[in-house]
C-alpha cells in the first residue's frame, strides 16, 4: 500500500467540481474518430495493461507456492524454480511496463500532435476580430494544457480504468479463495480509510485551485512585466519598490500555500501509511491465529498479506473514476470548442485566384505596366462582428458585458481607385478609414455592397491570391523576434541575398543593415524593439517591395516618426508606391498633393472627393482639416521640401 500512496493521494485531489460540467452532446462519437488511426496501438495498449494487472495476483501466488510446497516440505529445488519463475515474472513484467509506456507515448503523443495541429490551423484562419478579443494565454492553454488533458482520456484514464477493474476482479476471486473471512475484515476497513480521505480530499481540491489560482496571477505579473512593452511601461513610470512589494506578496501567498498544501498531503499520506498498516496487522493476526489453528497455511497468509496491499489502490482509484473521466471529456469539450467556432472570413469552395501579373517583377520593384488592379467600393455597408460571432467567452480575460449587436460604421461607401494610381484617405479620428483599408485586404467582409480589385469581388478570390496580390504596411509593424533575414524572408522564401539586398536599399535601410556586425542576421528581437521605429518602418517597407504586390495599402504608415526617420521612410514609399495601385491614409500634406484622388471620410461615408486644391476651394471639411492638421506642413514643405519628400 505504501508504494501506492502518492497515487492515491493525488486521485483524491482531483477536482469535482467537474462532474458538473455539461458536454456538448456527440462529444464521446468525436473523441471516437481521434482515436480511429489508434485503434491497433489502443488493443495492443489495453492487452498489455490485462496481462500486467494479471501479474499483480500472480507474483503473491507464486509466494505462497514457495513458503507453502517448498520452504515449508524442505524441497529445495521447487523453491529455487519458483523463486526463478518469480524473477522471470518480474523481467517480464519490466518489460510490459516499456512496452506499456511506448504505447501510451505512442498514442498520447500522436493525439496531441493532431489536436495541436488542427487547433492551430484552424485559429490561424480566424479573423482578426477574433485576436483582438480572445486572450492569448487563454488560447495557448488550448493547445497546452487541454490538449494535454484530452489525450490522457485514451491513455492514463483508459488504461487505469481497465488495469484496476481487471486487477481488483482477480484480487478479490484470489482473496476470496485463499480466505473469505480474511478478505471480509479486509473490506470491512475499507471505509475507515475511504471517508476519512474523501474529508481530506476535499480539502485539498480546495487547496489545489487557490493553488494554480495564485500561480496564475504570480505568472500574469510576471508577463505583464518581462516583455518588452510592460518593462518600458513600469520602468518610465512604475515605482520599483511598490513592484517588488507587488510581487513579493503574491510570492508569499504562493510560498504560504504551498506549505498549507504539503501539510495536508503529509498528513494524508501517513494516514493512508497508517490504516494500510492497521489493515496489515489485523490481517496477520487473524490470519496467524487460523495458521496456527491449521486452517490454511504460513504461504496462504503471506499471499493474502501482499494481495492486501494491492486491493486498496485501485478501490481508490476507481471511487474516483467519473472525476477523472469527466476531466478528460470537458477537455476534450474545451478543444471543440475552439474547432467549431467558425472563421467568419472563409474562402468559397469555387474560389477563383485573381488575375495575375503577367510576369512577376526580378527585382523589388513595381509591377509590370499596366499590371496593377483597379479597387473598387460599392456601396459598401459594415458593421464590426458582435463579440459571439468572433469569439468565445470563456477566451477572454473578462466578464463579457458587449452582448448587444454592433453598430454600422460605414454607410454606402462608394469609390474607385484607378490602376496604378494613388487614393489618399484623410478625415477625422474614427471616421472609418482605417477600416475601409481592412475590407480591402478581406481582414473582414462586408456585411452589404462589393469591394472589387481587378473587377472581381474579393470574397470570391481565393485568399492566397489575394494576400499575394496586397501590401500592407502599419504604423505598428510587427516583426518576428527572429532575424532580419527571416523577417524578410516571411514575404518570399525563396529570396535570393542579392534580392534581399536590393530590397533593403529601396527602403533606405540597406546602410545600417551593411554595418551591423551580424548583417542580414542581425535578431531584431521581440516585436523588433531592438530598432528604431523609423528602423521597422523601413524593413516593413523592405518586405513589401520583396512580396512585389500590386495594390499597397498604407495605414498611416508614418504618423508616429521624428522628421528625420519620416523622410526616410517616404523616400522608401516611392519606391513601394511606384506603379503600384494605391490607397494611403494620409497624414503628410506632401502625399496629399500628389495623390490622384483624394477622399475625405467622416461618419463612415465619403463626404467629400477631389484633388488638393478644388477641395481647398469648396471650404468643406477638407479645407477645415487643412487648417487645423496641415497648413504647420505646408510652410515645413516649402521651406525645406527634401525634408518629407513626396510619396
Amino acid at each position: 500500500m505504501p508504494d501506492n500512496g502518492w497515487m492515491v493521494m493525488m486521485s483524491f485531489r482531483r477536482d469535482n467540481s467537474v462532474v458538473k460540467e455539461r458536454l456538448k452532446s456527440g462529444t464521446v462519437r468525436r473523441i471516437a474518430a481521434y482515436a480511429r488511426p489508434y485503434v491497433r496501438e489502443l488493443v495492443l495498449f489495453l492487452m498489455l495493461n490485462a496481462v500486467a494487472a494479471v501479474i499483480v495476483v500472480a507474483n503473491p501466488l507464486l509466494l505462497k507456492a514457495i513458503i507453502d510446497r517448498g520452504i515449508v516440505h524442505h524441497r529445495t529445488g521447487l523453491v529455487v524454480g519458483l523463486a526463478v519463475a518469480v524473477g522471470v515474472l518480474a523481467l517480464f513484467d519490466a518489460v510490459i511496463g516499456l512496452a506499456q509506456r511506448w504505447y501510451s507515448a505512442r498514442i498520447g503523443e500522436g493525439l496531441i500532435y493532431d489536436l495541436r495541429t488542427q487547433v492551430f490551423d484552424h485559429v490561424q484562419r480566424m479573423p482578426v476580430a477574433f485576436f483582438m478579443r480572445a486572450q492569448t494565454g487563454s488560447l495557448v492553454s488550448r493547445l497546452n494544457s487541454d490538449v494535454i488533458g484530452a489525450q490522457r482520456a485514451l491513455t492514463t484514464t483508459l488504461s487505469s480504468v481497465v488495469s484496476n477493474v481487471i486487477s481488483l476482479i482477480l484480487v478479490l476471486i484470489t482473496m476470496f479463495v485463499l480466505s473469505w473471512q480474511v478478505t471480509l475484515i479486509a473490506l470491512v476497513l475499507l471505509p475507515i480509510f475511504i471517508f476519512p480521505a474523501k474529508w481530506v480530499g476535499r480539502r485539498l481540491q480546495k487547496i489545489s485551485r487557490e493553488q494554480m489560482q495564485l500561480d496564475a496571477e504570480m505568472g500574469s505579473l510576471m508577463t505583464e512585466r518581462f516583455n518588452v512593452a510592460g518593462a518600458m511601461l513600469a520602468k518610465l513610470y512604475g515605482r520599483p519598490e511598490e513592484e517588488s512589494a507587488m510581487f513579493a506578496g503574491r510570492a508569499a501567498r504562493v510560498r504560504d500555500i504551498g506549505v498549507i498544501s504539503g501539510m495536508y498531503g503529509r498528513v494524508f499520506f501517513t494516514a493512508l501509511t497508517l490504516v494500510a498498516s492497521l489493515a496489515t496487522a489485523m490481517v496477520y493476526g487473524v490470519g496467524g491465529s487460523l495458521v496456527v489453528n491449521g486452517s490454511f497455511q504460513l504461504g496462504t497468509l503471506v499471499a493474502l498479506a501482499t494481495l492486501l496491499t494491492r486491493m486498496y489502490g485501485p478501490l481508490t482509484a476507481l471511487s474516483n473514476v467519473h472525476v477523472d473521466v469527466m476531466t478528460a471529456l470537458v477537455s476534450f469539450d474545451r478543444v471543440f470548442e475552439v474547432l467549431d467556432l467558425p472563421p467568419m472570413v472563409a474562402e468559397k469552395p469555387d474560389a477563383t485566384p485573381l488575375p495575375t501579373p503577367s510576369s512577376r517583377p526580378a527585382h523589388p520593384g513595381p509591377p509590370p505596366g499596366g499590371d496593377a488592379p483597379a479597387v473598387e467600393f460599392d456601396n459598401v455597408t459594415f458593421r464590426y462582428p458582435a463579440a459571439a460571432e468572433v469569439s468565445l467567452a470563456s477566451l477572454e480575460s473578462i466578464a463579457r458585458t458587449d452582448t448587444a449587436p454592433s453598430r454600422e460604421v460605414l454607410h454606402g461607401v462608394d469609390f474607385r481607385v484607378e490602376p496604378g494610381s494613388l487614393t489618399a484617405l484623410v478625415g477625422p479620428s474614427g471616421a472609418g478609414k482605417t477600416t475601409i483599408t481592412q475590407l480591402v485586404s478581406r481582414l473582414y467582409d462586408v456585411s452589404d455592397g462589393v469591394v472589387r480589385i481587378g473587377g472581381q469581388d474579393v470574397r470570391d478570390a481565393t485568399l492566397e491570391s489575394l494576400r499575394g496580390a496586397i501590401g500592407v504596411v502599419t504604423q505598428d509593424a510587427h516583426l518576428f523576434h527572429d532575424s532580419i533575414r527571416a523577417n524578410l524572408e516571411y514575404a518570399r522564401p525563396d529570396a535570393t541575398d542579392e534580392e534581399l539586398v536590393e530590397a533593403l536599399r529601396a527602403a533606405q535601410i540597406w546602410g545600417l543593415v551593411a554595418e551591423m556586425p551580424d548583417g542580414l542576421d542581425t535578431v531584431v528581437g521581440d516585436r523588433g524593439y531592438r530598432l528604431s521605429g523609423g528602423e521597422k518602418q523601413r524593413l516593413a517597407i523592405a518586405r513589401l517591395l520583396l512580396k512585389a504586390p500590386s495594390v499597397v495599402v498604407l495605414d498611416e504608415a508614418t504618423a508616429h516618426l521624428d522628421s528625420e526617420s519620416e523622410a526616410a521612410v517616404q523616400r522608401a514609399l516611392r519606391s513601394a508606391l511606384a506603379g503600384r495601385t494605391s490607397i494611403v491614409i494620409a497624414h503628410r500634406l506632401s502625399t496629399i498633393r500628389e495623390a490622384d484622388q483624394i477622399l475625405v471620410i467622416d461618419g463612415g461615408r465619403v463626404v467629400e472627393r477631389g484633388h488638393h486644391d478644388e477641395l481647398l476651394d469648396r471650404g468643406g471639411l477638407y479645407a477645415e482639416l487643412y487648417q487645423t492638421q496641415f497648413a504647420r506642413q505646408a510652410l515645413t514643405d516649402d521651406v525645406v521640401p527634401a525634408a518629407a519628400p513626396q510619396a
